[in-house]
């Protein structure tokens, strides 16, 4: 008689699934963390700007004082059609009941995953289309470079541009195969010319100022920027609603996440943005 063994009888095996859900690779959100300045505003905002300075003199004792003349102009943000990221999925709630995971929690996590991605990609590359947010690549104002990753001298002519602006940068932003590109550049001795900070966690500097990876830009372009003359307005933050009697003839529940936000250059000479095509 032969035995009865677990291949002839896979269906009687108790099937095992593990508590986790894997998540799609994803890049990771990099410029609300880069040090901009965020204003919370549902409305539209107005900043304030001098686009010039006075002209001081030299005066002696009992002369007349010169006038001064300065401009004013300023920065308009989040206007009444800036359209905002949203997105909701519906799921029954014989799903949510007998999933081995919290699918609520992670349906939560993984939208507002989701909405932050997408809003970082507009930040940084959005075209302003239809009434959505123009990233940094397509600011107006933005001085113009040509990057050429085989060249760290490419670099050096980005910071020398910012210089010559008065603007103190203080992060680059390139994809992750121009910054590898950069990375196995070495010297006459054979040494690596961009080394990591290891006090710093593996953080990695160009002639001194940080970079972010990231690959929400192509590759061939990079922005060297002075983050704090970056502002950002926001009016909603990612705001999650779990609609539990929408969808209640159909025995459904949704989860909706929405996010508002805008983006200006207070001063749009203090961000560079190097094109590879430029150089062509």
């Amino acid at each position: 008689m032969a035995t009865e063994n677990t291949t002839a009888n896979p269906e009687l095996l108790q099937e095992q699934v593990q508590s986790i859900l894997i998540q799609p690779l994803e890049a990771k959100s990099v410029v609300l963390k880069s040090g901009v300045k965020i204003y919370d505003s549902a409305s539209p905002l107005r900043i304030p700007k001098l686009v010039s300075s006075s002209d001081p003199s030299w005066v002696g004792e009992g002369e007349e004082i010169p006038e001064a003349n300065v401009e004013f102009d300023e920065v308009k943000l989040m206007p009444t059609d800036r359209k905002s990221i949203k997105t909701i999925i519906r799921f029954t709630n014989e799903l949510a009941r007998q999933s081995v995971v919290g699918l609520d929690a992670t349906l939560k996590a993984r939208l507002v995953n989701d909405v932050a991605r997408k809003l970082d990609t507009a930040l940084l590359t959005g075209d302003g289309t239809n009434n959505s947010v123009t990233g940094f690549i397509n600011q107006a104002g933005v001085q113009k470079g040509v990057l050429d990753a085989s060249d760290p001298d490419s670099l050096l002519d980005a910071l020398a541009m910012a210089y010559a602006a008065e603007v103190e940068p203080s992060q680059w932003f390139m994809s992750g195969t121009d910054f590898n590109t950069l990375r196995k550049l070495k010297d006459a001795d054979g040494k690596y010319l961009v080394v990591s900070d290891v006090t710093a966690g593996a953080k990695y500097s160009l002639f001194g100022i940080p970079v972010e990876v990231t690959n929400k830009l192509p590759e061939g372009k990079a922005v060297l920027a002075n983050m704090s003359e970056v502002a950002v307005v926001r009016d909603v933050n990612a705001d999650v609603k779990i609609l539990d009697q929408t969808f209640a003839s159909t025995d459904e529940q949704a989860i909706r996440v929405v996010t508002r936000y805008d983006l200006g250059l207070l001063h749009p000479e203090g961000v560079i943005v190097l094109d590879a095509a430029s150089g062509a």
